[in-house]
């Protein structure tokens, strides 16, 4: 669900008080920094105007870029998530190039040339189905 939290789709909003105000604090933290990767984005370099331009409709809660930055960061955030997970194994099998699917068991990683594949696709599924 941690794209779903980046992206600002995340539907749990917390069981009690603390909680929902845990996840209010996170969501106007991303704000946050995704305004200021927006302000990055379209005030430096050559391509500021474009930017402007592709997220002008997305500059109050930055769904857009919040989803564009996920696209390109998922493997990234895979791979930091599952640094230390040595030994354990996904719970579904997902790497397979054979045919057949075989577990993703290095740090829950797939093995050789795939190893910076994120073995799910599940964040693109809609929370309430999965």
């Amino acid at each position: 669900d941690t794209g779903d939290i980046i992206r600002g789709k995340d539907l749990y909003r917390g069981y009690d008080e603390k909680e929902k105000n845990r996840r209010d604090k996170l969501e106007d933290k991303l704000k946050e920094v995704f305004g200021n990767i927006y302000n990055e984005l379209t005030t430096s370099g050559k391509n500021g105007e474009a930017a402007k331009n592709h997220y002008e409709d997305d500059t109050k809660n930055y769904y857009q870029l919040r989803e564009d930055w996920w696209d390109a960061n998922r493997e990234t955030v895979w791979k930091a998530i599952t640094c230390n997970a040595g030994g354990s194994q996904y719970f579904r099998a997902t790497c397979g190039d054979s045919g057949r699917p075989s577990m993703a068991k290095n740090n829950c990683r797939c093995e050789g040339a795939n190893v910076n594949i994120v073995p799910t696709y599940f964040d693109y599924v809609p929370q309430y189905l999965r």
